[in-house]
């Protein structure tokens, strides 16, 4: 009985070693680094093509009336009107409101690009941009929320470890964390499951297998940006460029990861989403979708062997997990490279003495 339950025992130790491995092995937090650029620039970009009809989209005198635009908003305390009514008592009138809460958030993403109280920046960020998502549901789409659920990890990730004034000024720690991988695991994970439910989703339907997606898609007057009405004369087109979508999306959570595949699937993603926006006109959504892949998987996160401090913290992580002993009490292991220093020492010493 006592073998079978030490086998289990070593089982189930090295498994539990296998997963501290891949979520808290320490990892540079320059994948979070590059997520918080690649998102604050965008975002930037779109609140500055936002900033000229901020009161057409979000007054109440706009383009929604006030009894529509509160309708299809979302209510709440994160909701404009709430703020707007809160306000109006002090004789704030609604414009200068909607100013305020723009400039806010155009500074917010500022700090975070810069990486400026990192944390702080990101929460600013989160709040205004949700503010501005349920008062005027009605304009968001799937960009917003993405961005919106991506500025909430933020706030919670280490992001400020990289790149950043934080790091510049001494306000992060030094060198690969278990954070900063847990960080990272987090959005990976969050990608695949995206990719994978968007491609089930498009298989599920004979739309994306018989080109009528693409189709639709190229010609709708919303999308259209150029004549495609020439590929009636070749569907097969149209087939092909729906397989190559499904193809990739369902495919995403399989080949990113192992090493020999993940470069070519952070090209087809990328080409996907370039394809997207020139060819859809969604030139925001193609620009975050592809921050996010090239982040999450084309930055380096494991330490460089270059990099003693980085080695040797990942070095003594792993003996850590699969022995299970801790860095305290521990009398430092000679460096495999000394050992033949010995060995040749020894020899000497042995002949001098014969």
């Amino acid at each position: 009985m006592a073998a079978p339950r030490a086998a289990n025992a070593r089982g189930f130790a090295r498994a539990w070693a296998a997963v501290e491995r891949f979520a808290f092995a320490p990892a540079s937090a320059a994948p979070l680094a590059v997520l918080r650029i690649g998102l604050a620039s965008v975002l930037l970009i779109q609140a500055g093509m936002v900033a000229p009809a901020l009161l057409e989209l979000y007054g109440r005198s706009g383009i929604l009336q006030a009894p529509l635009l509160d309708a299809l908003g979302t209510p709440g305390f994160v909701w404009l009107g709430w703020l707007i009514d809160s306000l109006a008592p002090l004789g704030i009138g609604e414009a200068p409101i909607l100013v305020a809460v723009g400039v806010f958030y155009a500074l917010a993403l500022v700090a975070l690009l810069a990486g400026w109280h990192t944390r702080t920046a990101a929460a600013g960020a989160w709040f205004s941009h949700l503010m501005l998502m349920m008062t005027a549901d009605s304009t968001n789409y799937g960009v917003d929320r993405f961005a919106n659920i991506f500025l909430f990890y933020l706030m919670w990730m280490p992001a400020g470890a990289a790149l950043s004034l934080d790091r510049w000024l001494g306000r992060t720690p030094i060198g690969p964390t278990s954070t900063a991988r847990l960080a990272l695991r987090v959005v990976q994970i969050h990608l695949c499951v995206v990719y994978l439910a968007s491609g089930v989703g498009k298989a599920l339907g004979e739309q994306w297998w018989n080109g009528e997606a693409i189709w639709r898609t190229l010609n709708m007057p919303e999308y259209r940006q150029y004549d495609f009405t020439w590929l009636a004369h070749y569907p097969w087109l149209a087939v092909g460029a729906g397989w190559m979508v499904m193809l990739v999306e369902t495919g995403y959570p399989l080949m990113i990861w192992p090493r020999r595949t993940r470069r070519l699937w952070v090209a087809a993603t990328v080409a996907l989403h370039v394809g997207i926006a020139a060819f859809m006109g969604l030139g925001v959504f193609g620009a975050i979708m592809a921050v996010l892949t090239i982040s999450a998987f084309a930055v380096r996160a494991n330490p460089r062997r270059g990099d003693g401090r980085g080695t040797g913290a990942r070095r003594s992580w792993r003996r850590d997990a699969l022995t299970g002993s801790s860095a305290r009490g521990r009398s430092p292991a000679r460096a495999p490279s000394d050992r033949p220093r010995e060995l040749r020492s020894a020899r000497r010493v042995a002949r001098r003495r014969g």
